[in-house]
């Protein structure tokens, strides 16, 4: 049971970062990211009610409020912004490759922060990540046949995309180190993931008063409802609950693993409805992404 929920929620990562590609396709000014976390806040505090008043609420203390407040600074602002922001400008088939980052990064983390061990197996796995992440970004500076003003502007637009995928990779990392810490105060993961994102919710809007586009990017949120932005936000929100439902019937290993097969299922997706196109590049870096993180986990 616990591999099909992995695998389920796999597919809900990869549908979503389908339908952001093609919400963003009919909105310039939202791609999404406000509206997920709006989602999840309201997912997970229905989910919090619900299983408080069936099974008891379990104790709320503020060392472990604190911690997943922090933690929603980063893994709901800086990750699910910042992922949103790179699957529009990479494409859904290379944001869900350069996402390998994300346990290449939970490893460095564990290691300078926490003291753990590296072993050679997480040894290889990074390598191979940093690996496949290198192979989509070399492709930016291959020679092109397009004029050098189109060409500079289309390699600014992808190198943005890559930076913000990593920016993303790591807050989440960062965001998970404090969440754990929040969790064994706060032993409760749907009022974690509620405070996280609505605290990720707070700062979007905040920084709608000094950018434009994140003022607009709430507006537009209201304004003009997006279906294919809605079902992202909704898909992004049922993979993290099927994620977490998972990992309390498997073990985290063998949930983690399942889970990244979230790139193979973006590739096909993306190839049925959005007609992208599967390079080798793309390919081996999925290839590579996936054979580093079935190290590492």
């Amino acid at each position: 049971m616990g591999e099909l929920l992995a695998l389920t929620s796999a597919l809900c990562f990869g549908a979503a970062n389908v339908a952001i590609v093609r919400g963003a396709e009919r909105g310039a000014d939202d791609n999404g990211a406000f509206l997920s976390l709006l989602m999840t806040a309201g997912i997970s505090a229905t989910a919090w009610i619900a299983f408080g008043v069936t099974r008891g609420f379990p104790t709320v203390t503020l060392q472990g409020f604190l911690w997943l407040a922090a933690a929603g600074v980063f893994t709901a602002f800086i990750g699910r912004v910042f992922v949103y922001a790179s699957v529009e400008r990479l494409g859904a088939m290379r944001a869900a490759a350069v996402k390998r980052l994300n346990p290449f990064f939970a490893v460095l983390l564990g290691v300078l922060v926490l003291g753990e061990a590296m072993s050679a197996d997480m040894a290889w796995g990074s390598a191979l990540i940093v690996a496949s992440f290198a192979v989509l970004v070399l492709a930016q500076w291959r020679p092109a046949a397009e004029p050098a003003t189109a060409r500079d502007a289309s390699r600014r637009h992808m190198n943005l995309g890559y930076l913000y995928g990593t920016a993303s990779a790591l807050g989440y990392a960062v965001g998970y180190l404090m969440r754990k810490s929040g969790l064994q105060e706060t032993p409760d993961p749907f009022f974690g993931a509620m405070v996280g994102t609505l605290v990720g919710a707070m700062l979007f809007v905040a920084a709608g008063r000094f950018s434009a586009s994140y003022r607009l990017a709430v507006q537009a949120t209201f304004r003009r409802p997006n279906p294919w932005l809605y079902a992202a936000g909704a898909l992004s929100s049922l993979g993290q609950i099927l994620y977490f439902a998972a990992l309390n019937v498997s073990t985290l290993s063998k949930a983690a693993l399942l889970v990244s097969m979230e790139v193979f299922f973006t590739i096909v997706l993306s190839q049925w409805f959005l007609g992208e196109r599967l390079t080798w590049r793309v390919a081996v870096a999925a290839l590579l992404g996936f054979a580093g993180t079935a190290l590492l986990v």
